[in-house]
């Protein structure tokens, strides 16, 4: 049954809180600048409305979730805190006499609550922002930064290993007894085993025929582990399958260099510094493709939060995100991938559609292509020109092809490109800030969804320490404003 807050005040919780909390506290303003309490609306469908024991209210619970992810704690560590600190009892709402909630309940609600209504929550408190007027609504960022998965990697022939003995667990847990058949597949109790070709070999041959004995005969969850074993054997690509702990996480790369295993959050950052849209990727996915950033945009578009420009690096150079962009009448500022040196000689005249060249002459006419347009400059001119050699001559006068995205890259103002690039490194910075003092450099859970959730009350703790620091800003100018005026 929903449990609800008791907003009666009584003398002895009074007494405590004049006396030891803080003059000043960043949370005291959340306390008093956040409304918190569409909280219970939200998740009052989640429970019994006569029905069952008594909940606790869903907003203290919420509120114990935000203190994890503001001081860096686990659910263990939240809950003793709660028995003994005066300022995270006032935070959530409990009175000194009431019960506190045990860690395992804190995992219970995040479950309860799942992905979705996290995402929900989230969005909420963009709202609060916007109304309060703090979005600029002028430009708006979006990159994605990794997230290492809490698992150990295993080599592959240990990797291999693990999933017969968890198919084979699964089996014995149903069936109470293993087939004389299928115990041969039970990898033997030994330490963790180097890989070599001929161990390689005979793992992938016991896991093939394992895969064949069970497939389609057993119950579901026989057939999910057995899903995630064909991926290590599958011998047409990489291995994708980090660990059978978390079968979510995906090997991904920092930088040509650099790999890691784990998870991406793609984030969208408003240019005030708050984060209005976020999503969580597996560590394989390309946050700069078409369709993943048409679904941050289509999550602004629902939101209907505007904006005039989107800025973001090359990694999300391509036609298609250009129009995606575009066709919201929305600006784009996107460096490309690879630098066309040929190209940078000439100016576009966007008024006349003319391409000129270091000269001074104007293109005289252009051809369509496949995906871009040939320019032509004048015989005459080419002919009689110093330059020649250098523009590699076809025929007797220049020809330079301008693909489609790169047509619509030069298009764009230089200047505003180049203060736009400058500020999206402060979405970089966000995201220091959320590795250095709320820990989102490492998964805490395990799971895509579970990730997720992680993702989501990063950036809402972050964005109400934003939304306190600019509404204290919008406090000071104004005062300054009243007496100097």
């Amino acid at each position: 049954m929903l449990g609800k807050t008791d907003p009666q005040g009584n003398f002895f919780d009074s007494y405590i809180e004049e006396c030891y909390l803080p003059k000043e506290h960043e949370l005291l303003e959340m306390q008093e600048k956040v409304d918190f309490s569409f909280i219970e609306k939200e998740t009052g469908s989640l429970y019994a409305k006569e029905k069952g024991r008594t909940s606790y209210p869903p907003e203290v619970m919420f509120k114990i979730l935000f203190l994890e992810f503001y001081y860096n704690l686990s659910d263990v560590e939240v809950v003793k805190q709660l028995k003994f600190n005066v300022l995270f009892r006032y935070f959530v709402g409990l009175k000194a006499k009431e019960p506190i909630p045990d860690d395992t309940s804190l995992v219970v609600f995040r479950k309860r609550l799942g992905e979705e209504r996290f995402e929900r929550i989230f969005d909420e408190f963009v709202k609060q922002c916007e109304e309060k007027g703090l979005l600029e609504g002028k430009l708006k960022a979006i990159d994605a930064t990794h997230i290492i998965a809490d698992v150990a990697i295993p080599n592959t022939v240990n990797l291999l290993k693990e999933g017969r003995k968890r198919i084979l667990r699964q089996l014995q847990k149903e069936k109470k007894e293993l087939d004389e058949s299928l115990k041969r597949y039970l990898p033997e109790d030994e330490p963790p085993q180097k890989s070599t070709k001929e161990k390689l070999a005979k793992e992938l041959a016991l896991s093939k025929e394992l895969i064949e004995e069970v497939q389609g005969k057993y119950s579901s969850k026989v057939e999910r582990i057995t899903g995630l074993l064909e991926q290590v054997v599958d011998p047409t690509g990489e291995r994708k399958l980090v660990s059978f702990v978390d079968p979510d996480a995906r090997f991904g790369r920092k930088s040509k260099d650099k790999k890691f295993a784990g998870y991406k959050a793609h984030v969208v950052e408003d240019e005030s510094q708050i984060v209005t849209s976020a999503e969580t990727l597996p560590g394989n996915e390309n946050e700069g493709s078409e369709a993943n950033l048409e679904s941050m945009l289509q999550k602004e578009d629902k939101k209907e939060l505007k904006t005039e420009a989107v800025v973001c690096d090359a990694l999300y150079d391509s036609l298609s995100n250009r129009l995606s962009i575009e066709k919201r009448k929305k600006k784009h500022y996107i460096p490309e991938k690879r630098k066309k040196k040929r190209l940078n000689d000439f100016i576009y005249s966007e008024k006349e559609d003319k391409l000129i060249c270091p000269k001074g002459y104007s293109s005289v006419g252009k051809t369509r292509q496949e995906d871009g347009y040939l320019y032509y400059f004048s015989s005459d001119s080419c002919r009689s020109c110093d330059r020649r050699k250098e523009c590699s001559l076809n025929k007797d006068r220049a020809r330079i092809y301008v693909g489609d995205s790169h047509l619509l890259y030069i298009k764009a103002d230089s200047e505003e490109k180049r203060k736009a690039l400058k500020k999206r490194k402060r979405i970089e910075a966000k995201f220091g800030e959320a590795k250095r003092h709320h820990q989102m450099a490492r998964a805490r859970y395990r799971g895509r969804w579970r990730v997720a959730i992680q993702v989501f009350m990063t950036f809402i703790v972050m964005n109400l320490k934003r939304m306190v620091k600019l509404l204290k800003t919008k406090k000071t100018v104004a005062k300054l404003a009243f007496s100097s005026g």
